[in-house]
């Protein structure tokens, strides 16, 4: 089977020698395996994502040298995929409206004794609007009051067994062998925000499934996210790609790169007169 990677940045900022990382990781494993590598936008996120950092995207890939196969991806023109790959879901009993804020949510964690925290180390959602009746919520919507999709954890666990998945959830990760998922520890994750049309747990998945990916490289911040792309893969029937979890590049006080830590940009090396081969050098020693 013909190796297929990608690439799949959300324009929010300009490319820093983290995402160079991951790129030319991407990028080097389809390319010496005769395989293909795929670019895509992830710009589902209306409040973040700017038309002018999508472009930069592929300017400073050019730059440092990279190419991709095929047209990119823009995930803001499938919408429609994500809403029907959403209704599949919520027929299904799946998925429920939640109308709380996030104060609502910090003030209910806040008076639990020992509230559970997913991975990210953010708290998990206490099922507060998983208890309204179906006259409840309808009620809520027809009020006019703007709510996010939560997947309903304990149902989807319980629909997860499949053709394609018919014993426990597991994925593989280069390296490491096969290990077991616990989407659990998410909880009720969100799969629709209030402010976006779909989350990233579900586009990654559908979009990862569309194109054939098979060869997931990304960084390794984004390994617990795997557990609970496992579960979405077998409720949606998707294959389940093969992982490559990579380090993570940090400044010198070990904190990760990241746009929102003004991470110096490839474009500020390029002013600076780093050449596209010092800076891949950069990024992979």
């Amino acid at each position: 089977m013909s190796i297929v990677t990608r690439f799949a940045p959300s324009p929010t900022g300009f490319l820093h020698l983290g995402h160079a990382l991951s790129a030319l990781t991407a990028w080097r494993r389809a390319r010496q395996a005769g395989g293909r590598f795929l670019l895509r936008i992830e710009d589902i996120d209306p409040g973040r994502c700017h038309p002018e950092f999508a472009a930069a995207i592929e300017e400073d890939l050019t730059w440092l040298g990279l190419d991709w196969d095929g047209p990119v991806r823009v995930q803001s023109q499938h919408l429609p995929e994500y809403h029907a790959a959403l209704n599949a879901l919520a027929e299904r009993g799946l998925l429920y409206p939640c109308f709380c804020t996030r104060a609502d949510i910090l003030a209910e964690v806040a008076a639990s004794a020992s509230a559970p925290h997913a991975p990210d180390g953010s708290p998990v959602y206490p099922g507060t609007c998983r208890g309204l009746s179906p006259a409840q919520r309808q009620a809520r919507i027809a009020a006019g009051e703007r709510f996010a999709l939560r997947l309903d954890m304990a149902q989807a666990l319980a629909a997860a067994p499949g053709p394609l998945t018919p014993g426990p959830l597991t994925f593989e990760e280069e390296g490491e062998g096969v290990i077991a998922c616990d989407p659990a520890q998410f909880g009720d994750v969100v799969l629709a925000r209030k402010d976006a049309p779909a989350s990233y747990h579900l586009c990654v998945t559908h979009d990862d499934a569309l194109q054939g990916v098979t060869l997931v490289t990304r960084a390794r911040d984004l390994k617990p996210a795997t557990h609970l792309h496992r579960l979405l893969q077998a409720l949606m029937g998707r294959p389940a790609p093969r992982y490559a979890h990579h380090r993570l590049l940090t400044d010198a006080t070990g904190r990760r790169l990241a746009k929102r830590d003004k991470a110096a940009t490839l474009r500020d090396l390029r002013a600076a007169g780093w050449s596209p081969d010092a800076v891949r050098e950069m990024a992979e020693q």
